[in-house]
C-alpha cells in the first residue's frame, strides 16, 4: 500500500499498488473500531461479474487496476470516489476489450463497497494512463445550473468534469498536448482515438502525447471555488511507445513494452504550472519550468498559489496572473503536498522535501544529479504587520 487510508462513515478504506506486476487490483473496507474486514471490491471483474466480458480469456487474473492514491468522500451523497490504475500488461493486443475498471473512477458505497456507477477514461489503454490521481469534489455552475461535480486532470491529457451524483460526463477537453485521441465524445463518453493509438495496438513504434508520465502525474492539483480555476503542475513532453511480447511471471515486471528510448523531450520547458478552466481545459495563465514540477499545488483565499521545484525551490505565485511572488531554497527536491492552517491568529504553510519519484528515477535528467537527497519538513509563517 502506498496511499493513505480514507475514513468514511466508520469504515477505513485502503487500496493497493503493484499494477506493473500483474496484480488484480482491489479496494478494501475495514471497521474503524475493530479492524474487522468488511468488504473487498475488485477493480478487475472476475468470471461471472459485470465487466468480466471486457477481458479475453483469463487475462483478468493479472489485469492490473491498482488503487495507489487515496480517494475522495462526499458525506452528503454517502459516496466514495476512487481512481483506478492502468491495465496490465501495457501491450493492449493481449487483452482486447475495454478492460474494466482500469483507468476509471468508481463511485462506491463506503458501507458495502458496492459500485454505484463508474466512468472509464481510457478504454483498452496501451499508454499507462493511470487514473488514480485526486478526484476533486466541487459545486460549480454548468450551463447556468449549480452542479455537484467530480473533476479529474487525467494522465491521458484530458480534463474531465463529471456529475458526481450519476457519473454523467459534462466536459472533457485537452489541457496539454494530446495526439492519441482527437476528442472525447460527450454522448458516448468515449475517446475518439487517432491513428497513433491504432498503430500502437498494431505493434508499431509511435510517438505519443502525453508520455507514460501523463499530462499530469500523481501530484495533486488545487481548486479555487471563488475563481472557478484548477491549479495544476502539468507535463510538456511525449513518449516513444512500442509493444513487445510478454509473459506473466510472479514477482517480475509485467509490461510488454520496449523500455529503450522512451522519452520525446521538447526544446524548452518540460512542464508548466497552469491555472485551468475545468469546463474548457484552457489555461488562464501558465508558468514554465525547464525541469517539470512534481509537487502538489496549494491555492489559498489570499490569492496565492504555492508549488515546489525538483531543484528545491518552494514558490508562491499570484493566483490571478501567475506572477512569482516569493521563492525559498529548501535544499532538496519538492514532491510533497503544501498545506496551510491557522493557529493562534497566525497562518502557516508547510511542505515536505526530499527528491525521488518517477521523473527523478527514470528521466535521466542530468540537471538533478547534484540535488541532495534531503528529507525535511519546512514550515513558514505569514509575517504579522
Amino acid at each position: 500500500m502506498t496511499a493513505a487510508p480514507l475514513v468514511a462513515e466508520g469504515v477505513v478504506i485502503t487500496g493497493i499498488s503493484g499494477g506493473e506486476f500483474g496484480t488484480r487490483g482491489f479496494i478494501d473496507g475495514w471497521d474503524a473500531q475493530t479492524g474487522q474486514h468488511l468488504w473487498r471490491t475488485y477493480t478487475i471483474p472476475g468470471t461471472g461479474e459485470p465487466g468480466n466480458e471486457t477481458w479475453p480469456g483469463d487475462t483478468w487474473q493479472h489485469g492490473g487496476g491498482s488503487t495507489w492514491i487515496t480517494g475522495s468522500f462526499d458525506p452528503a451523497l454517502h459516496t466514495v470516489y476512487w481512481g483506478i490504475g492502468n491495465p496490465g500488461p501495457f501491450n493492449a493486443a493481449v487483452r482486447k476489450g475495454d478492460n474494466l475498471y482500469t483507468d476509471s473512477v468508481l463511485a462506491l458505497d463506503p458501507k458495502t463497497g458496492k459500485i454505484k456507477w463508474h466512468y472509464q477514461f481510457s478504454p483498452n489503454d496501451p499508454f499507462d494512463y493511470d487514473s488514480v490521481a485526486e478526484m476533486i469534489l466541487a459545486d460549480i455552475n454548468v450551463e447556468g445550473k449549480p452542479t455537484k461535480v467530480v473533476m479529474d486532470a487525467n494522465r491521458n491529457g484530458f480534463f474531465y468534469v463529471l456529475d458526481r451524483t450519476n457519473g454523467k460526463l459534462l466536459a472533457a477537453n485537452p489541457y496539454v498536448n494530446v495526439n492519441w485521441a482527437s476528442r472525447v465524445d460527450l454522448e458516448t463518453g468515449r475517446p475518439v482515438e487517432t491513428e497513433i493509438t491504432a498503430r500502437a495496438r498494431a505493434g508499431e513504434k509511435v510517438t505519443v502525447f502525453p508520455s507514460l508520465m501523463g499530462g499530469k502525474n500523481w501530484q495533486p492539483m488545487s481548486f479555487d471555488p471563488q475563481k472557478g480555476l484548477a491549479y495544476a503542475n502539468t507535463l510538456n513532453f511525449g513518449g516513444h511507445y512500442k509493444a513487445i511480447a510478454v509473459e506473466y511471471k510472479a514477482g517480475d515486471w509485467y509490461l510488454g513494452m520496449d523500455l529503450a528510448d522512451i522519452w520525446d523531450w521538447p526544446e524548452g520547458p518540460r512542464g508548466y504550472l497552469k491555472a485551468i478552466d475545468p469546463l474548457t481545459g484552457k489555461a488562464k495563465w501558465q508558468t514554465p519550468s525547464d525541469i517539470p514540477r512534481f509537487s502538489g499545488v496549494l491555492s489559498t483565499a489570499g490569492n496565492v498559489v504555492f508549488s515546489g521545484q525538483l531543484t528545491g525551490e518552494f514558490e508562491a505565485f499570484d493566483a490571478d496572473s501567475g506572477g512569482k511572488l516569493w521563492s525559498f531554497q529548501t535544499g532538496s527536491g519538492i514532491e510533497g503536498q503544501p498545506i496551510t492552517w491557522e493557529q493562534d491568529g497566525v497562518q502557516y504553510v508547510a511542505v515536505s522535501t526530499g527528491i525521488g519519484g518517477v521523473y527523478s528515477i527514470f528521466s535521466g535528467d542530468e540537471r538533478l544529479k547534484s540535488v541532495p537527497a534531503g528529507g525535511s519538513l519546512w514550515v513558514f509563517a505569514l509575517h504579522r504587520k
